[in-house]
């Protein structure tokens, strides 16, 4: 089995980031996990999260105080649940961000 571990930053100031691994067999893709990440007091702090631990796919979202959401997510394959993960993370980083923060301050 080989690893894929990459970051790839959603902002210009670098506090926003996308934690991607992939692990694959003889080149098909086996496991995913796909993480928003923000910075925070200098600490990175997950906030959303696409994986198949538990046996399926699914997206954890986290709260401060360290609830998570999870949510099963329909896929035919692991290729299309990366490009899903992704695609969603690019998109909704910002709204996913407001909503730790809001969660943060009530705290």
């Amino acid at each position: 089995m080989k690893k894929i571990e990459f970051i790839s930053y959603l902002d210009n100031i670098e506090q926003n980031r996308i934690r991607v691994r992939l692990i694959t067999q003889n080149g098909e893709l086996k496991d995913v996990m796909f993480q928003y990440e923000t910075l925070i007091n200098e600490e990175w702090i997950a906030i959303v999260r696409y994986d198949c631990s538990h046996g399926f796919f699914h997206r954890d979202i986290l709260s401060p105080n360290g609830d998570k959401e999870k949510q099963s997510i329909e896929i035919q394959s692991l290729k299309q649940a990366s490009q899903y993960a992704e695609q969603n993370l690019k998109d909704k980083w910002e709204w996913y961000h407001e909503r730790y923060i809001k969660k943060l301050k009530r705290k």
